[in-house]
């Protein structure tokens, strides 16, 4: 093992695949690792890098977060995959468990990204001018509450509500844009921080060992790619010991899986 990670490449590759090939190769990554380049940890590439086998990331996900990561095996691979990405074709689903109830069946956040101090992600504009429409389901904020002066990011997460229990809530997320750190930023800043962020939590909320965000699917049209990581139960775990009980649980992450299917159409 590795001190910084707790993991090793043959570790990572003997219990984490999910699909390879030629040309690609997806991994369930781990909670607590980077993709590659976050700071001075120790990353899935480098790992991969000093086992001897070489990875591009066609894209990433925060260390905090668990789930899908695509990575191409060569660079030949890595440009059309990575065009889908940029080109909003390539469809991302994620599961979070989020603090509070009472929330819609559905809604949507459309919300402007920007970057505050410390290089940290926020919305763009002031807390106190972001509006909720109840008849539309949607977060807003007006253009003219928007912040000038540095650059912003329109961005946009459709949400689904999938059970509630113990005073928390199992939600679909799926973004239309893929901005750094936007479900966590949305989710947030609207009133439900994901269980156990540690830039984002609920004021007042224990530090937590594991964020509760995991990249549940990812298709990619062009090239006829769907993949697929199953949360484990640690990822569950907030939503143990209230009424619902593993069958409602089970119910909801079915729920869900009718939910993409129809958004991929």
């Amino acid at each position: 093992m590795t001190p910084d990670t707790g993991w090793t490449w043959p570790e990572l590759r003997a219990t984490r695949v999910l699909a390879e090939d030629d040309d690609i190769l997806a991994l369930d990554k781990p909670a607590g690792i980077s993709v590659t380049g976050e700071r001075h940890d120790t990353d899935v590439v480098e790992l991969a890098e000093r086992a001897g086998e070489r990875l591009f990331p066609v894209h990433r996900i925060d260390k905090v977060t668990s789930g899908v990561v695509l990575l191409a095996r060569t660079l030949a691979a890595h440009g059309p995959l990575t065009r889908q990405f940029a080109d909003r074709t390539a469809a991302k689903g994620y599961l979070a468990v989020v603090e509070g109830d009472g929330l819609p069946e559905r809604w949507t956040i459309d919300l402007p990204l920007g970057v505050g101090r410390k290089n940290r992600v926020r919305i763009a504009a002031p807390r106190e001018r972001l509006r909720f429409d109840e008849a539309a389901a949607t977060w807003t904020v007006d253009p003219g509450d928007v912040l000038t002066g540095k650059s912003t990011y329109p961005s946009r997460t459709d949400v689904h509500r999938l059970l509630s229990t113990g005073g928390r809530t199992l939600v679909l997320a799926l973004p239309r844009t893929g901005r750094r750190h936007q479900i966590r930023v949305h989710l947030a800043w609207t009133g439900s921080p994901i269980v156990g962020d540690p830039l984002f939590r609920a004021p007042g909320a224990a530090p937590a060992t594991r964020t509760h965000l995991h990249s549940w699917r990812l298709h990619l049209p062009a090239t006829d790619l769907a993949l697929a990581a199953e949360p484990d139960a640690g990822f569950l775990a907030p939503l143990d010991g209230g009424p619902a009980g593993a069958t409602a649980v089970e119910t909801a992450v079915e729920t869900a899986a009718a939910l993409w299917l129809a958004r991929r159409g």
